[in-house]
């Protein structure tokens, strides 16, 4: 996993939501900024697939931004966003492995038959013939 906390710019904001005064004095919100594409740790590869996978969440600047409130403090709060998008980032570069298909071998397939027949049978013979 790569720390590139260093490039991720932070701005704070009053927290909305209970809290009584505090809430209304201090700027407990982080919002935390990064800019993908001018990022040294990552290769022009990663960059595209990060850029990819988190469209949805990156403007049309090309920042990734997000915020965390759930905390009271300031340095809890840039502590929890600052690990949600390292994780996030993190995820985008995951490749699956490609899926391989594969058919059923000839005995696993009589098997099925086979079963049916006599679920077919026992079904059968319930019935009641005049």
């Amino acid at each position: 996993m790569k720390d590139f906390s260093t490039e991720i710019s932070y701005k704070t904001s009053r927290s909305s939501g209970a809290g009584g005064q505090n809430v209304n004095k201090v700027e407990t919100a982080v919002t935390a900024i990064w800019n993908v594409m001018e990022s040294q740790f990552f290769s022009f590869d990663e960059k595209l697939r990060i850029s990819e996978k988190l469209k949805n969440r990156i403007n049309s600047e090309g920042l990734l931004q997000m915020t965390s409130s759930e905390s009271r403090t300031q340095l809890q709060n840039k502590k929890i966003v600052t690990e949600k998008m390292l994780e996030l980032v993190e995820k985008s570069l995951f490749i699956p492995n490609k899926r391989v298909a594969t058919k059923p071998s000839k005995v696993q397939i009589q098997k099925r038959i086979d079963n049916k027949k006599k679920l077919s049978e026992k079904k059968e013979n319930r019935k009641f013939r005049f």
